[in-house]
């Protein structure tokens, strides 16, 4: 009963939700650096998923049963859906681990909300404000000077990171993704998610086969099953339902500001966990990062009372 009245409490305060959800999610940084040479990239992308249908299967199972025939019938949808959302973006996420810092790929994920703007306006012709512009365009600057570690100089010589130019790719198809989802078959939020779990892991199978192929197959050590283990439970299931009641609580404009955590926990884990480096222009990129979407949104939210 105890354990009853902890889990109702905490269900019934968002801010709390809300800010466990971005940092769970930050963790998942920290575990991609932790991943490497205890679990192939590919490896941990596949057990992640697999492990989350296993979850799934045993807290959702009614509801994703009533769904089925919903889902069979938008079944290209949901697979190019996983393909892109889930595999592909953790793909990138994971081998960009191996030639990059946590706190590179944390503070890169904020270029995030700036390319939503870029594709949503490609796709669905949606129109940003002068300030959202400016917000977004001063976010991908912090990038940028992520990518040239502060010294321009770099870009005469192009001599980039690999692994900083994988995490902007796991960006550019996460914001794809993102804009495709409100043309999703009109079902349970878990159902939803249920069906782009099975997506992931079904599409991610050749890449592991692939992975397996070229000899970079690393099996899992005992450390690299705990890690696919916090990736299958804590940034895969339980931030999406932490964040989805802190929705239903505060609103999506309010929770929304809350994603904004993630380059903070991340650089912050990054330092305390991994004892990485923090140099000047990490905190210049974050400040421009941060700085860029605060921007975009309260362009965003002053022009909407307008």
């Amino acid at each position: 009963m105890a354990d009853d009245g902890f889990w109702s409490r905490l269900y019934g305060r968002p801010y709390l939700l809300l800010t466990l959800s971005p940092l769970f999610w930050a963790g998942n940084t920290v575990a991609s650096r932790l991943a490497v040479g205890e679990v192939s990239p590919m490896a941990l992308t596949t057990y992640r998923w697999s492990g989350v249908l296993l979850l799934l299967v045993l807290i959702a199972r009614r509801p994703i049963v009533a769904d089925w025939a919903v889902m069979k019938g938008r079944l290209p949808y949901m697979l190019a859906m996983g393909a892109l959302g889930f595999t592909s973006f953790n793909a990138f996420f994971y081998i960009a681990a191996h030639f990059t810092s946590a706190v590179n790929i944390g503070i890169i994920q904020g270029a995030l909300p700036g390319l939503v703007f870029v594709f949503a306006y490609l796709i669905a012709g949606t129109r940003a404000g002068s300030g959202q512009l400016a917000g977004m365009t001063t976010t991908l600057l912090g990038v940028g000077v992520i990518a040239v570690k502060g010294d321009a100089s770099t870009l005469a010589s192009l001599d980039l990171n690999a692994g900083d130019l994988m995490m902007l790719g796991a960006c550019v198809v996460y914001a794809l993704y993102t804009v495709l989802l409100p043309r999703r078959p009109k079902i349970a939020g878990i159902s939803f998610f249920a069906g782009l779990s099975v997506a992931a892991f079904l599409t991610s199978l050749p890449f592991l086969a692939a992975e397996i192929a070229i000899g970079q197959y690393v099996t899992p050590t005992p450390f690299g099953w705990l890690v696919v283990a916090y990736c299958a439970v804590f940034p895969s299931v339980i931030s999406q339902i932490f964040f989805v009641r802190g929705v239903e609580l505060v609103g999506p404009g309010r929770a929304g500001v809350f994603i904004n955590l993630i380059p903070v926990f991340a650089s912050i884990l990054a330092v305390l966990v991994l004892g990485e480096s923090f140099r000047a222009y990490h905190a210049l990129a974050l400040a421009l990062v941060l700085g860029g979407i605060f921007w975009a949104e309260w362009s965003k939210r002053r022009e909407a009372v307008a």
